[in-house]
């Protein structure tokens, strides 16, 4: 009885871990850009504005998530390395050197989704299993 409930718990313990590292978002695009799949190299450049344009030439519009949103947090660490705070001073540091401003942010999943269908360019993350709707498309993060 004794080692089924080490085993239970350490079978506890690993369901736990695999939800933990389940990706919390989507990264989605327009439904008429070409791009299926992104490097996470790119996303990183794309949204810190290091890189204008797609693989292809098409200049990239992307958008974030209000700052607060956890799923920015989460995007941020997965995609920058850092939380969405330390990339927001990121940001402060640019603008203040008069450099670049970074990407627009909407408040909401459903704000970012009508950015992305409003522009053919347009790329952005939304919260995992939010309903896309129409002209919206899921992008391969590799």
């Amino acid at each position: 009885m004794k080692n089924l409930r080490i085993v239970l718990a350490m079978l506890a313990l690993l369901v736990g871990a695999v939800r933990s590292n389940a990706q919390s978002y989507v990264v989605v695009v327009n439904s008429a850009n070409p791009v299926t799949t992104v490097s996470k190299g790119m996303l990183n450049d794309l949204f810190l504005k290091r890189a204008v344009r797609f693989y292809d030439g098409e200049k990239a519009a992307p958008v974030n998530l209000e700052r607060t949103s956890p799923t920015r947090d989460a995007f941020s660490r997965a995609v920058h390395g850092k939380g969405a705070a330390t990339v927001e001073a990121y940001w402060q540091g640019q603008i203040f050197a008069g450099k670049e401003t970074p990407p627009p942010t909407r408040a909401t999943d459903a704000e970012v989704l009508a950015f992305v269908r409003e522009k053919p360019s347009a790329i952005g993350y939304v919260s995992a299993g939010t309903a896309l709707g129409a002209n919206v498309k899921i992008v391969k993060v590799n």
